[in-house]
């Protein structure tokens, strides 16, 4: 055991900031508690992190890390070897077994507690003990395992009453689970949090650079107090479980300010309800940073030049288009021109940009924005999404009218783009005159750079994407590497994520096409014959240099 106080060892550790730590001591002169339980409570650490700090300071062991957990036969045989019932440890939340090698262990929310000493000598007997720490998620499942009936775990009748809900919100040990969840979505790099309810449990699952994967599981009587607490930051109503609800919150968790989208789903067993984080300042909206090969990049760079037209990205949800429109102001904020956006949320704050967060409930909808907006002598407007043909007609007149527009349309590949804005009803040759540029992109996940090991050619694509990077690349030899796993990447075998691209600038050729109504096969041709390349080969490219797998690739790119 050190004798280094706990805040000292975690400001060390860059887990919390002294503000942090400040603050929780603060707390704790007014309400008393352990340090590390309210830096929990208030969303600046994750338990996980807590944990291994702690372990660290008082030299103890760590269930699941330094000693298995214990399953519900050893701990029901414990119990009757100390001559006291399996309900026991329910009611005092504690686990007690013996092993035949290292003798009687303990597990507790709070192992250094004054009560549970006193009570645990009463029980034992004068029996030497190993007290360790545990996940309280861990505990709790394991506790569930002995009894599914145990009473605090079960919300009673009265659980449709509002007044109880609240009341179930505002338990500390549920505030302190869901700011535990955040705090380690947060420290793992997930953009989403999924809490869905099943038949007997609900799960919490995580989404890491575009994949989900489970994090919890808790028994379903739980989930009642989880979701009041969600819904009651997020300022939804409570009470409603019927009708599908949005709501969002701002906050700081490890040490980021975030602010957070949630929605609300009804389900058969319950509400789904799903949480986007959106950190509130970026240090990597850069051009730069997007992956892009070096045509691509010069291409992006050019267009951001223009002094009108329209610019559009396009792609499903999730496919890293805001972050392509933010970097691309970026570009353009040289502080010589006016910018402004119009966005639904303002997913992040840009410095010397002028944001407007649409407000569908008071009528302030992307089109209504825009007709206020152009009155405000813009030289670049970024809009969210064209969503309908109203806010697609007032970009086209903005961009016809000396403006840069640079906005998002969902569709799947780049030359599709112009069949989607037709078919919302405007006219071809207004499609084909503003439109300087069209961009498709996906997002995949980069090879975690600890782990990744080299892998033979693919067969069949070698000769394909050779020649490919002679033409882009240069004199660059293949660098094919492969997924593994290992602890830094929670053995998923990637880290992080970047960009593959489509660049389509529209010639004089696609506009006459466009005009004339050709097909979409037809533009694909004429684009392959200027040069363009499919997100695919873009992908193999980048899996070429080794910062991406040939599977990834296809996984995301299969049609």
């Amino acid at each position: 055991m050190t004798t280094q106080l706990l805040g000292e060892m975690l400001q060390e550790r860059g887990l919390v900031s002294a503000a942090d730590v400040q603050h929780a001591l603060e707390l704790q002169a007014r309400l008393g508690g352990r340090l590390g339980a309210l830096l929990m409570r208030v969303g600046a650490i994750s338990e996980d992190s807590l944990l291994e700090v702690l372990a660290a300071q008082l030299d103890l062991p760590l269930l699941g890390r330094d000693a298995p957990m214990p399953d519900e036969a050893l701990l029901r045989d414990s119990a009757a070897q100390l001559q006291v019932s399996a309900d026991w440890m329910l009611d005092q939340q504690v686990l007690i077994w013996q092993t035949e090698d290292s003798g009687w262990w303990c597990a507790a929310r709070d192992p250094l507690a004054p009560s549970l000493g006193e009570l645990l000598r009463a029980v034992l007997g004068g029996r030497a003990l190993r007290m360790c720490l545990v996940r309280t998620q861990d505990l709790e499942r394991t506790l569930e395992a002995l009894s599914r009936m145990h009473a605090s775990l079960r919300v009673g009748a009265s659980g449709d009453d509002v007044a109880h809900l609240r009341e179930l919100a505002e338990e500390a040990p549920v505030v302190e689970l869901v700011n535990n969840m955040l705090a380690q979505a947060v420290e793992q790099r997930a953009s989403d949090l999924h809490f869905e309810p099943e038949e007997n449990q609900f799960t919490v699952r995580f989404r890491i650079d575009g994949v989900l994967y489970p994090r919890l599981s808790l028994p379903r009587e739980r989930y009642n107090a989880v979701s009041s607490r969600l819904k009651l930051i997020s300022g939804m109503d409570i009470a409603e479980r019927r009708l599908p609800q949005d709501g969002r919150l701002s906050l700081r968790v490890s040490g980021q300010d975030m602010d957070t989208r949630v929605s609300a789903l009804p389900g058969v067993h319950g509400e789904s309800i799903v949480m986007r984080l959106l950190p509130k300042q970026r240090a990597d909206l850069s051009l730069e940073r997007l992956g892009m090969l070096p045509d691509h990049l010069q291409l992006m760079r050019e267009w951001t030049r223009e002094a009108h037209g329209i610019i559009l990205v396009t792609g499903p949800t999730g496919s890293g288009k805001s972050t392509t429109l933010y970097s691309a102001l970026a570009a353009s904020n040289d502080g010589k021109k006016k910018i402004i956006t119009v966005e639904d949320p303002v997913e992040f704050q840009l410095h010397g940009v002028t944001q407007v967060q649409t407000h569908a409930a008071i009528g302030l909808s992307f089109a209504n924005a825009l007709r206020s907006i152009l009155r405000q002598d813009p030289d670049v407007v970024m809009i969210g999404e064209i969503r309908d043909l109203e806010t697609a007609e007032i970009a086209i007149q903005a961009a016809l009218t000396g403006h840069l527009v640079l906005s998002t349309v969902h569709t799947n590949d780049s030359i599709s783009a112009f069949t989607r804005l037709i078919d919302m009803g405007v006219e071809p040759f207004l499609v084909a005159t503003p439109i300087k540029a069209v961009q498709a992109q996906r997002l995949v996940r980069r090879l975690c750079p600890h782990c990744a090991r080299a892998a033979p050619a693919p067969a069949g694509l070698d000769a394909h994407v050779a020649e490919l990077a002679r033409v882009v690349l240069g004199d660059v030899a293949p660098n094919w590497h492969e997924a593994v796993g290992c602890a830094q990447c929670m053995h998923t075998g990637y880290r992080g994520r970047l960009g593959i691209y489509e660049m389509v600038p529209v010639s004089a050729t696609l506009r006459a096409m466009i005009t004339d109504g050709a097909t979409t096969t037809d533009m694909i041709a004429q684009a392959r014959r200027e040069g363009w390349r499919m997100l695919r080969e873009d992908g193999l490219l980048k899996a070429w240099q080794g910062a991406t797998s040939v599977d990834e690739v296809l996984r995301v790119t299969s049609a």
